[in-house]
């Protein structure tokens, strides 16, 4: 234990040496500070390697702002995205063990896999998944806001996932390749995808302190807390978040030290320490251009961005002259960006404990140009004036916003009866009830409140500390509730899927328990125009109804007096109390009209 303690100080202290002595970096520390003001991050930390060498590591800020711990170069931060090049990987060593093929159908290995047609069902490849040309747009509100820790559940979903393109028409990003690529794995080794990445990454590479899961984070010591900046730029705490079965997308929660030796396997051809980490052969495939990502000339904005393809688990452009190979990772509260300058056996790892930050990306780019012997940008000053022009430019959009609903509209139903469970196939289930006059659901377990826009169309707005947080209103993503013919709401349809069409959640009206002795009042014979209509009692207190001509339905009660059928979309039943409360007529309301029956006198 001594020893180990020993080496770990050798190496921090070797680290610290580093950071001080590499001329190169004279001045750029002076540089992540003025990021690290402008940006309001918490804190983030920065490795850098070249060849075998770690060059520098530090951390700067905060892993925990409200006690004011620092994070350094051991801090674990979530590395979100940035795993899919681990699990791409796992499929490059089964290919040295001839276990596939990169041109295998996806189903060759998972049988009960189906995708939204015949066409995907035949034609998508395993590369397909690997470099993001499946047709299929992201559907990521399929998996966060409905989460599930069976990746197997999460498959089954796939069926239901519509494309927006031909299979190899066009690039799009879809973590749901990356979760086939895990179930691949799991498929062929017999283990889950955690532990295959712990075998042949974490363990030979010595990466002691990286976890697969976030249980493994809360649980770990120095682990970042993931913040937010507010609507007042004022840096919040915010939820871990816990991705489950999507994990093979993104779950790996790292340090940049444990980072570094990642780094240093691909820019060495998947060696590490003279040991064969990745196949050599694999590492240049897929650092090479396999999918187009955007095509065009370099703009004015952007002269130095002269492609934009993508590998496997990797974006591939070129900087100020250089081969970039890179890829960027967010979760809630954290960002990070591993680059790789192959031609110049270069990595970079910046991790960061900030929602949706462009941290990553200026500090990348910062050490990038300090490192290449290149023309230096003033990274951190222009992210200050873009910042500033975006913040005018939100607060005109925000004005704008405000009217864009219309003033003075009403729901056209009863609160009541958008109560529901409301559910896709593709995407899960949720419910929406009345509480204290008001309409809630939860999605991925967090409380929402559905604020009236105007019409039928509600803003989801999240309860944060026991309040709903106001200041989404007009922001925040909507529903719209539709009718069918009867006028039930049928119907709830979220944006949620920019490439496609809202979302379409069918309702299902919440039911009552109703006792048999309630049910009874019920039975009896109906004339409706001459025509008897049966309503009895059979398979364990299920009220029925029977008209001549046609099968029998089961009803399922939704209020005091009021049943819908079962298998009938549109079709439901109110029986009419009398007076003295005694039933003497039943309404059939359906797409085609409204009949009364009245009940018949015993014989």
């Amino acid at each position: 234990m001594k020893n180990r303690i020993l080496v770990l100080v050798f190496t921090l202290v070797s680290t610290f040496v580093f950071s001080q002595t590499d001329k190169r970096l004279k001045g750029i520390e002076k540089q992540f500070n003025a990021v690290l003001e402008s940006t309001k991050a918490a804190g983030f930390a920065v490795a850098i390697v070249e060849g075998d060498k770690i060059i520098y590591a530090k951390g700067f800020g905060y892993a925990d702002f409200e006690n004011k711990i620092p994070a350094d170069a051991n801090t674990l931060f979530a590395i979100g995205s940035t795993t899919k090049a681990f699990t791409s990987a796992l499929l490059g060593l089964h290919r040295e063990d001839d276990k596939l093929t990169f041109n295998d159908r996806p189903r060759k290995h998972i049988p009960e896999l189906e995708f939204y047609n015949d066409e995907m069902d035949n034609t998508i490849t395993i590369k397909d998944l690997m470099r993001h040309s499946t047709g299929l747009p992201r559907h990521d509100g399929s998996w966060y806001y409905f989460p599930s820790h069976s990746k197997d559940s999460l498959v089954t979903k796939l069926k239901y996932h519509e494309p927006f393109t031909g299979v190899r028409e066009h690039w799009y990003y879809n973590n749901f390749g990356f979760l086939l690529q895990g179930v691949i794995t799991e498929r062929i080794t017999g283990k889950t995808w955690e532990e295959n990445i712990e075998t042949e990454f974490f363990k030979p590479l010595g990466m002691a302190r990286s976890k697969t899961t976030i249980a493994g984070m809360k649980s770990s010591s120095n682990a970042a807390f993931g913040y937010e900046l507010d609507a007042d730029r004022n840096i919040t705490k915010m939820d871990y978040y816990d991705i489950a079965g999507m994990s093979p997308a993104g779950s790996i929660n790292s340090s940049v030290n444990d980072m570094t030796k990642w780094l240093m396997t691909w820019i060495n051809k998947g060696k590490y320490k003279d040991q064969q980490i990745i196949p050599e052969n694999y590492v240049k495939e897929a650092m090479s251009s396999q999918m187009v990502v955007a095509a065009g000339f370099p703009s004015k904005e952007l002269p130095d961005a002269q492609f934009a393809n993508y590998g496997y688990g990797w974006f591939l452009h070129s900087y100020k002259g250089h081969y970039m190979v890179e890829h960027g990772g967010n979760i809630d509260g954290f960002s990070a960006s591993v680059a790789l300058y192959p031609s110049d056996s270069l990595g970079i790892v910046v991790l960061t404990n900030q929602n949706g930050s462009s941290v990553p990306r200026l500090i990348r780019n910062i050490t990038a140009d300090y490192m290449l012997n290149v023309d230096k940008t003033e990274w951190a000053k222009k992210y200050k004036e873009d910042l500033d022009k975006s913040l005018d430019a939100m607060k005109e959009a925000k004005d704008d916003k405000e009217t864009s609903n219309v003033k003075n509209t009403r729901p056209s139903h009863t609160k009541l009866d958008y109560t529901g469970t409301y559910e896709e196939k593709g995407y899960g289930k949720f419910e929406i009830e009345i509480e204290n006059d008001s309409l809630f659901s939860k999605l991925n377990e967090k409380k929402i409140f559905l604020n009236h826009f105007h019409y039928d169309t509600f803003e989801l707005l999240e309860i944060k500390n026991g309040k709903v947080d106001t200041t989404d209103i007009g922001n925040s993503i909507k529903i719209n509730f539709s009718t069918n013919i009867a006028g039930d709401i049928d119907y709830g349809r979220i944006a949620i899927e920019g490439l496609l069409d809202p979302i379409a959640f069918k309702r299902t009206p919440n039911t009552i328990d109703v006792d048999a002795k309630t049910l009874e009042q019920y039975v009896g014979k109906y004339d409706l125009m001459g025509t008897e209509i049966k309503a009895y009692i059979k398979d364990e207190n299920v009220l029925y109804v029977f008209v001549p001509g046609q099968p029998e339905y089961a009803l399922i009660p939704t209020a005091e007096h009021k049943f819908n059928f079962k298998t009938l979309e549109g079709f439901k039943i109110e029986f009419l109390a009398s007076d003295d409360k005694s039933i003497n007529e039943v309404k059939f309301i359906q797409p085609n009209g409204t009949f009364v029956a009245k009940r018949k006198l015993e014989d």
